[in-house]
């Protein structure tokens, strides 16, 4: 197994540790956000999804021998972006940025040293070192959020939690995409191997009062509250999760005036 010792209160779970892949989780920030590293274990490069510090994963990864190598960012929402910059000023000029094109829709200009291209509900690959991933356009949450998906794993961001999914109405969400969306990655799902994880970018309670951090895709087809209200309008309609009536939505509001 990975030794995982940071410099930090925040100590990282070892999500996933067999002969290809590394996968590490740690919860981080005010909005606890679920940060996740992936090493390739054959030329121990590591990857980081929507850092939140990113000294901290700096640290641990020269702690154990890897190499950070890059961001793959699901969405340009603070909150899974505020290290990026500072991973790419520790990391230096090889340091590379994935973020899907779409995002500049809703104003995103950060820091970013490759585009993801494909259309919405269809995907491109990515590496890192020799682990390949599907970076699949789920928009929805945001015009152009990316879902990670390979190697036994989903990295659904705010697209999709365990329980439910994100919600829509923040500036350059759209419900109807969100939609879209699930009955996509519904598709998708259902094509993976049942003990596939599921990663997301948050933790929020489930309708027992569990905390998970992760799920098997098995489980979560057949209990996530979105994914079982898809395909029934009715069902869609009664969702208490896709839009909220908070000062980020008044905010996201004033946007879309100015915008217009």
């Amino acid at each position: 197994m990975a030794c995982v010792n940071p410099m930090s209160n925040h100590t990282p779970n070892v999500i996933l540790d067999n002969d290809e892949i590394i996968v590490l989780q740690a919860q981080l920030g005010e909005w606890d956000n679920l940060n996740h590293l992936l090493i390739c274990k054959k030329t121990k490069d590591a990857v980081i999804v929507d850092p939140f510090d990113g000294k901290y994963w700096h640290n641990i990864c020269n702690n154990n021998g890897w190499k950070l190598r890059s961001a793959w960012l699901t969405h340009s929402h603070w909150d899974h972006t505020k290290g990026v910059e500072e991973a790419q000023q520790i990391g230096g000029e090889e340091f590379q940025i994935f973020i899907h094109q779409n995002e500049k829709q809703r104003g995103w200009d950060g820091p970013h040293t490759n585009l993801f291209t494909c259309n919405e509900m269809s995907f491109e690959q990515v590496t890192i070192g020799q682990l390949k991933f599907a970076a699949h356009c789920t928009p929805g949450h945001t015009p152009g959020h990316t879902t990670f998906i390979g190697h036994g794993l989903v990295l659904s961001g705010d697209c999709l939690f365990l329980g439910r999914c994100g919600r829509c109405d923040l500036f350059g969400g759209s419900e109807d995409k969100q939609r879209q969306t699930l009955r996509y990655l519904k598709r998708v799902l259902t094509t993976l191997e049942s003990d596939v994880l599921v990663l997301p970018g948050h933790q929020y309670a489930l309708k027992d009062g569990t905390l998970p951090t992760t799920m098997r895709v098995e489980e979560l087809l057949l209990s996530n509250l979105a994914i079982l209200a898809v395909d029934d309008d009715r069902a869609w309609s009664t969702l208490d999760f896709l839009a909220f009536d908070d000062s980020m939505a008044k905010k996201a509001s004033r946007q879309r005036a100015k915008r217009s």
